[in-house]
């Protein structure tokens, strides 16, 4: 048995628009920002994920920052290839005398297309996967919360990614209904980019924009424990002198309130199409929020609000898919049916 571990490694990955984590025996072993530099020449890789990050904005013509997830899926095949085989390689402690036999488990969003799925085959099994099979998102995310999605029970979940909102009905081990909009923390994250602009005169990056979205990115506007205003440092559009700005999390609730709303009509048209006994369920028992959206201060309040029915918020809502990804792994003959 020892030594079928060592010449085989199972890995789960969840390929995020915004971070990309790898979960092996349980245990997360990457945690990293799904960002590659590249020599612009030789297009060879120059850091990736954090490192990479850290270059974001800040590098010359020699080094081109990509990011190969868009909207959850793959926007970039090759430099989605160097992530992953980077990745794989951060994961292991010691450089072995070979490379060992990989079985990957990767989720993908469950309105991906036949192309887009073989996409992220390819690049999984370009980067040394023997054996490479896809679990849904939504689906991940309920195992990773910890939900018995094979029991005759309606249980709704609403992931909020960096790239999609997924958002699906389970039961009987099967997605009811589900509904997938490109409107998610990477919208967020632009649309404080662009009031800033607009209504202070200030021009911020990327980065910037993502620490604003974590310290007082909020969805309402009245919160009981309120944050401290954040302050930005930023140029001005026109003068290009420094700029110094205090960003509230009322703000922050204003500005993202159109995509958040966005969000809440695609909740509700899930909630139309689930049928009644499922919906009795989801109304009885509440709907799980997870994703670094879910994260947004007072969310849960406003989709509550909104649908009448009570939203709870994973305990690890950033993990629940990589987690629920590797379990599914884990338990693969169990879950053989969930996995494609």
């Amino acid at each position: 048995m020892g030594l079928f571990s060592f010449l085989s490694q199972e890995i789960a990955i969840d390929l995020g628009t915004a971070n990309t984590i790898i979960i092996q025996d349980d245990k997360i072993v990457v945690d990293e920002p799904s960002i590659v530099a590249l020599d612009s020449h030789t297009l060879q890789p120059v850091a990736i994920g954090k490192k990479a990050r850290q270059m974001m904005g800040k590098n010359h013509s020699g080094i081109k920052v990509v990011r190969p997830m868009k909207d959850g899926v793959i926007a970039d095949f090759n430099c989605a290839e160097i992530m992953i085989r980077g990745m794989i390689k951060m994961m292991q402690e010691k450089t072995p005398l070979f490379t060992p036999s990989l079985k990957i488990v990767v989720c993908i969003p469950s309105g991906c297309t036949e192309v887009e799925l073989r996409a992220v085959r390819d690049s999984a099994e370009n980067a040394g996967g023997r054996e490479v099979y896809m679990i849904h998102e939504p689906m991940a995310a309920a195992l990773g919360i910890g939900l018995d999605v094979e029991e005759p029970q309606g249980h709704m979940i609403v992931d909020i990614g960096g790239g999609t909102t997924e958002i699906a009905v389970i039961s009987l081990g099967g997605i009811v209904c589900d509904k997938s909009i490109k409107i998610a923390g990477d919208v967020f994250t632009s649309k404080i980019q662009e009031n800033l602009r607009s209504s202070e005169n200030i021009k911020i990056g990327e980065r910037t924009a993502e620490e604003i979205k974590i310290h007082v990115g909020a969805a309402v506007d009245e919160l009981e424990n309120p944050p401290a205003d954040y302050m930005v440092k930023g140029s001005h559009l026109v003068s290009a002198k420094p700029l110094d700005v205090n960003v509230s999390y009322m703000q922050t609730a204003q500005w993202l309130d159109e995509s958040l709303n966005s969000i809440e009509n695609a909740i509700i048209a899930a909630l139309e199409a689930t049928p009644a006994e499922l919906y009795s369920d989801i109304s009885r028992d509440g709907i799980w929020l997870t994703g670094g959206g879910a994260l947004l201060k007072g969310l849960d309040i406003r989709l509550e609000k909104r649908t009448g029915i009570k939203f709870k918020v994973a305990e690890d809502p950033l993990h629940s898919v990589a987690r629920g990804t590797g379990y599914a792994l884990k338990n693969i003959d169990k879950f053989k049916f969930l996995i494609r």
